[in-house]
């Protein structure tokens, strides 16, 4: 069963995902900043991470960088409701495999997922 470590700042965004990702056979944790994601990516060594990038504490992209730090092959997907392409550009260059504007729905975060662990 592959591990998603879904990571945003809005409960209901991280409860949302977790629903749709575990009817489809995945294994979720949930952090909800970016220290808290640290910790987590550290400890659980995920398959694949959903990051936000607006949050409190420390953004996503600074997590991004973080996380490329301790495993440049994480596969880590932006999720944001802002879509500027400098921020998508500044995340893929940072090592984001993928970038996706919320709202994503039900069907779409397992899609993206499925997209990204085949990456």
């Amino acid at each position: 069963m592959p591990k998603i470590l879904v990571v945003d700042d809005a409960s209901f965004v991280r409860m949302q995902y977790k629903k749709s990702l575990t009817e489809n056979g995945y294994s979720v944790e949930e952090a909800a900043n970016g220290v808290e994601a640290l910790e987590k990516f550290k400890s659980l060594k995920p398959d694949g991470v959903l990051l936000d990038i607006n949050m409190p504490v420390m953004d996503g992209i600074v997590t991004l960088h973080e996380i490329i730090n301790l495993d440049p092959s994480a596969k880590v997907a932006m999720v944001s409701c802002i879509g500027s392409q400098s921020i998508i550009l500044t995340a893929l260059q940072t090592g984001a495999r993928d970038f996706i504007v919320k709202p994503t729905g039900r069907n779409g975060i397992v899609s993206v997922v499925e997209k990204l662990l085949a990456s």
